[in-house]
């Protein structure tokens, strides 16, 4: 039996979203899409109606997967719990409800656990998080974890579609020798052939929004407070597909190659690891277009006692945004929680 499927908002996520619930068969009828203005889409040679909000968009027993913007007054701030309340099932891709205590943060691999019967609103974690998470979870379970340094190599995709047809802009301009910043840009200097060290607002401390929803989400999914956290997060000239250096305190010993047979067999994790030569170790090319993290360049951190880097890649539009909602769904129908 299939379930009514809203989705909500149709950028770049949104057009993923629909495409994923298809590829992976969710037992939905076809997603009904909604947006603050209707209009009509093209997607894989569909057209696609896009409908005005309203509160007829969740019905009771559905689900909806939001994929709009964030912020005050935002798509899933305005609607995200009343549709909770209608009885429809709404699992938001925006940072609106990933700290509140109330609503589970989930990564499919990785604490399926919160979800319950009872469960209307399940928040989506930041892309960033999800593929770090996805990939140390199991070596927190074998060893524990006492601090992560993790610095990420972003794409420009997750600022959203438009930004990198700018980059691509960007980079036409400086081989013509015009290099400099898009006036469109969401970035803070040319993002082209560059490396810009910011992204999301810093506060008092210096840390960015996004630094900040690495520390607190990452202890809230693998559900330990005491982890300590330490990102510097980096918007890269690559199109799609986030990469990470994770350096990990264990609290156990764990030797780089117990790290790897742990890791072999994670749920999620694609390890492509050959110490005997490195330059196989996956990249955002490798990751685009699939679901899984792609894990390589597992090493003792010799300069401290249970130390150990990993190298961690994975698409972020995919499992970092639109397949990890999907997952989120695919366990509460195999709970029984949907279409019962």
């Amino acid at each position: 039996m299939s379930i009514p499927c809203t989705i909500v908002g149709f950028g770049a996520v949104g057009k993923l979203l629909y495409r994923i619930v298809n590829e992976r068969k969710l037992p939905v009828d076809t997603p009904r899409v909604f947006a603050r203005t209707a209009r009509t889409e093209s997607l894989d040679g569909q057209e696609i109606a896009v409908e005005t909000l309203s509160e007829d968009a969740f019905p009771a027993g559905g689900v909806a997967l939001f994929a709009g913007s964030e912020g005050v007054g935002s798509v899933s701030e305005v609607w995200g719990r009343k549709a909770a309340e209608r009885g429809c099932v709404v699992i938001d891709n925006s940072s609106t409800f990933r700290m509140d205590p109330d609503v589970p943060l989930v990564v499919p691999e990785v604490n399926a656990d919160a979800l319950t019967a009872d469960t209307k609103l399940i928040a989506n974690p930041n892309c960033s998080t999800t593929q770090m998470v996805v990939a140390i979870a199991p070596i927190h379970r074998a060893a524990g974890i006492e601090r992560i340094v993790v610095s990420t190599y972003q794409s420009t995709s997750g600022a959203g579609g438009y930004a990198a047809d700018i980059m691509r802009e960007e980079a036409r301009s400086a081989l013509a020798g015009e290099a400099g910043k898009h006036p469109e840009s969401p970035f803070a200097k040319q993002i082209a052939f560059n490396c810009v060290p910011l992204i999301g607002d810093p506060d008092a401390t210096g840390y960015t929004s996004e630094e900040r929803k690495m520390i607190y989400e990452t202890r809230k999914i693998l559900g330990d407070d005491s982890i300590a956290v330490a990102p510097t997060t980096v918007r890269v000239s690559v199109e799609v597909g986030h990469a990470e250096t994770v350096n990990l305190q264990l609290r156990k010993p764990l030797t780089a190659q117990q790290a790897r047979e742990l890791l072999a067999q994670a749920p999620g994790v694609m390890l492509v690891d050959d110490p005997a030569n490195p330059a196989a170790s996956p990249t955002p090319l490798d990751s685009a277009g699939r679901d899984e993290v792609f894990v390589g360049r597992v090493r003792q951190d010799t300069s401290v006692a249970n130390g150990l880097d990993l190298w961690v890649v994975a698409d972020n539009l995919r499992k970092g945004a639109a397949t990890n909602a999907v997952q989120i769904a695919e366990v509460l129908f195999e709970k029984g929680y949907l279409g019962a």
